[in-house]
């Protein structure tokens, strides 16, 4: 069947009517709000979210881009839904914290609500603009508004029965395992954007959007997705409340930088495409300096940055402890003996070579020489081992822990850990590929 396009007589005029309609009873009710820390609900957000889009959508159709009459209404939609996306994501962690099983959330808590007041308020100041805009284009304004019954909020005092066990599901250890090591790997590929105090608005604009930018928290975020997805269909499908409380709190922490990074998205595309840099029309810069007026680009910033980032960052680094703690629980150990780098030992090349591995993995492997063990993840810990080594005229070694690291460590072995007898390096195997990067 051929996809049939619909050509309606309904001028623009009708239709941009019908499709302001319920976006323009949103904006008239919050014009109505006196405070920021109520009213705002899921459902208010969700219907931002939808009615804003489809508006945008429409105005792009007919070319609003390029109106000087049409531009700024256009962009008002735009800012009202990545701001609502925004902060359906940060009402959405507010209303699950306490599921999350997150150490020390005070302080986090505060912040995320500080970010989302920040978010209403900005949507408070845009909704009487947005109605007074419309006004100027001719845009009926609908007589009827909506009510706070109309948007409650999401939770209640009651909570349905809990008569669905999940605790007996197979916990397949490979799947807990092969989750435990994607938090890990994706933690350290986070690290680079790692921060210990905030940045003032200077040090922010140094990093965004060179180093942060909605490309790359996209990305991140369709990683943790996929993580938490995967989780999700192999490990624990019921909620946060009951059964393996350690697993639950795994989830807790990739389930709440998953939303961090959804919100962070949202704010860095729209100051990257509407405050950053409007484009070199001046009818493009006027409306981005209306928006600056409506939307303070400092403070976006800021929590972006100094909440949303500060807190990916924090929450990585935490969950680690857990992945790793959860990862040695259900790993399958073994151990192997395998011969020393021919001539030079355990040096810089191979103790690197050995860790990396290892860390590749994350499960714990250890390196053992007569009665002494060492952290075979640690290039530090292998090199003093490689002087006992060295010393007592050592040939053959025993690494014990993760099989998954174990079965490279062997196979790096047969290549003498990628060194000729001279300690000059020679290509590696196919299957340590990933040791290049």
């Amino acid at each position: 069947m051929e996809f049939q396009k619909t050509v309606c007589d309904i001028s623009f005029a009708e239709k941009v009517r019908i499709f302001s309609s319920d976006y323009l009873k949103c904006c008239v009710y919050i014009t109505r709000f006196d405070s920021p820390r109520h009213l705002f609900t899921k459902m208010l957000f969700s219907k931002l979210i939808g009615t804003s889009q489809v508006l945008e959508d429409f105005l792009d159709y007919h070319g609003a881009k390029n109106s000087k009459e049409w531009y700024f209404y256009r962009e008002l939609s735009a800012a009202v839904r990545h701001l609502s996306l925004a902060g359906y994501s940060q009402t959405h962690i507010l209303n699950r914290i306490v599921y999350y099983g997150l150490p020390d959330s005070e302080t986090f808590e505060k912040e995320g609500t500080a970010t989302l007041y920040f978010l209403r308020k900005t949507l408070m100041k845009l909704a009487p603009v947005i109605v007074e805009e419309a006004r100027r284009l001719n845009i009926p304004i609908p007589e009827d508004s909506y009510e706070m019954e109309d948007f409650p909020g999401i939770t209640t005092g009651e909570m349905l029965d809990y008569d669905i066990d999940d605790t007996d599901k197979d916990l397949q250890k490979k799947n807990i395992v092969k989750i435990a090591s994607e938090l890990l790997s994706i933690a350290a590929s986070f690290e680079p954007l790692r921060f210990y105090k905030p940045y003032d608005f200077e040090e922010i604009l140094r990093i965004v959007p060179d180093r942060a930018n909605e490309v790359e928290m996209r990305r991140f975020e369709m990683l943790v997705h996929n993580l938490q997805s995967s989780f999700d269909t192999y490990v624990i499908h019921g909620g946060f409340r009951f059964g393996n409380r350690k697993l639950k709190d795994l989830r807790g922490y990739f389930s709440v930088v998953f939303h961090l990074l959804q919100m962070i998205g949202r704010l860095l595309h729209f100051y990257e495409r509407h405050l950053h840099e409007a484009g070199y029309k001046d009818s493009y810069k006027k409306v981005q300096d209306q928006l600056s007026v409506l939307i303070d680009p400092e403070t976006l910033l800021d929590r972006t940055v100094n909440f949303g980032l500060y807190y990916v960052c924090h929450y990585f680094e935490t969950g680690k402890e857990l992945a790793r703690e959860i990862l040695n629980e259900n790993i399958e150990r073994s151990s192997i003996t395998v011969s020393v780098p021919v001539k030079l030992g355990f040096h810089s090349r191979p103790s690197l070579l050995v860790a990396k591995i290892v860390q590749h993995y994350g499960g714990q492997v250890e390196l053992c020489v007569g009665n002494d063990r060492f952290d075979a993840s640690s290039v530090l810990d292998i090199q003093w081992a490689g002087g006992k080594i060295q010393k007592e005229k050592i040939t053959e070694v025993i690494f014990e822990g993760d099989v998954r690291a174990l079965k490279d460590i062997q196979i790096l072995a047969r290549v003498n850990y990628g060194e000729d007898s001279m300690g000059k390096g020679i290509p590696l195997p196919t299957e340590l590929n990933y040791l290049r990067n």
